[in-house]
């Protein structure tokens, strides 16, 4: 079994955990009734550990999105797929391992499955270049949703990304172009399209696969047009003031539902996803049939005019008096 990665404040579940552990190691090398002690620690374990995720900052939600052992679009992918194609490359000489795609079938409905890849450790995260997509892998998207455009498939789409690759060599080869295009073009597909964000969802590298119909998030995801470390950085030139930008920013699920920009929050097991990985995947499973049941029975014309209109709704405004009333409601640098 995998040594389970703990985040700082899970900490305090850690002695407990120890406890648990030995206590069950007695009952194997002896005869000891120690039922009664296991059930009392194992539901002390249980309601602290919610009472923690119940009350995570959104500095900390990002800890639980970047969780190492969060599941991943090929994890959910193999979870609740009854058979899984993938297909490879943009036909311009390149295949991103950064995003994936391919042809399954969930609940006898043929679908077409896109997503963002991370790594388990770093060898893996090299080669998934840590889920960041290049301009080749945003062409290899918009490839595979014009085939199933082409064929009728509904399109779904897992986002887990910190953003788009950024080096020299994509913006080389047309970075923002190729995610400009993807945000074009998808609002003219006449297929549903069902995005979920997994896991961390930033900036233009999330929006390129996630023009869709219905926008769903988990619990502990997080959705943000830029990192709070990019962000405090470039609005008080300290990193350090991470905590402060990823509050001002609303990346949760529950501003983001408040604001119209996703439509459902998807629950998470006590701990996150990365506890309780298949009731996830059964979680993520049921939100997918239901909107798919709900959009499939959509005409094309009725399709195309709600996304529209979605979009174009997006966006809140505040009015002020003056510039200086704006400046002074934000966080100022000490």
């Amino acid at each position: 079994m995998a040594k389970r990665y703990l985040l700082d404040f899970e900490k305090p579940l850690v002695e407990l955990e120890k406890q648990i552990e030995q206590i069950k190691e007695l009952a194997r090398d002896s005869e000891v009734d120690v039922s009664q002690q296991l059930i009392q620690l194992e539901t002390l374990a249980t309601r602290r550990r919610e009472e923690i995720f119940k009350s995570l900052t959104p500095a900390q939600k990002i800890q639980v999105a970047r969780h190492p052992q969060r599941p991943s679009t090929l994890d959910f992918i193999q979870m609740f797929c009854d058979d899984w194609i993938e297909l490879h490359g943009d036909r311009n000489g390149g295949d991103d391992m950064a995003l994936i795609g391919g042809i399954g079938s969930i609940n006898n409905r043929s679908v077409l499955l896109l997503g963002h890849q991370k790594g388990r450790d770093t060898k893996e995260n090299v080669v998934r270049n840590f889920g960041m997509a290049k301009p080749g892998g945003y062409r290899k998207a918009l490839r595979l949703m014009q085939h199933a455009d082409r064929f009728s498939l509904p399109i779904i789409t897992f986002i887990d990304t910190p953003g788009a690759y950024a080096g020299l060599s994509a913006e080389e080869q047309g970075q923002g172009e190729a995610i400009a295009r993807n945000l074009r073009e998808m609002f003219g597909l006449k297929v549903p399209i069902v995005a979920t964000v997994i896991g961390e969802g930033g900036s233009g590298g999330a929006l390129g696969i996630g023009v869709a119909d219905r926008l769903l998030m988990f619990e502990h995801s997080v959705y943000t047009v830029a990192s709070p470390e990019a962000c405090a950085s470039i609005l008080w030139r300290d990193a350090a003031k991470a905590p402060e930008a990823a509050s001002a920013l609303k990346i949760t699920g529950k501003d983001l539902l408040k604001l119209g920009v996703i439509d459902e929050v998807l629950p998470e097991p006590s701990g996150g996803n990365n506890w309780g990985p298949l009731d996830a995947g059964n979680t993520l499973k049921n939100a997918l049939d239901k909107h798919l049941n709900d959009l499939l029975q959509m005409r094309k014309d009725e399709l195309l005019e709600q996304r529209y209109s979605k979009f174009r709704a997006l966006g809140k405004f505040v009015e002020a008096n003056s510039i200086e009333e704006i400046y002074n409601e934000m966080p100022q640098k000490n």
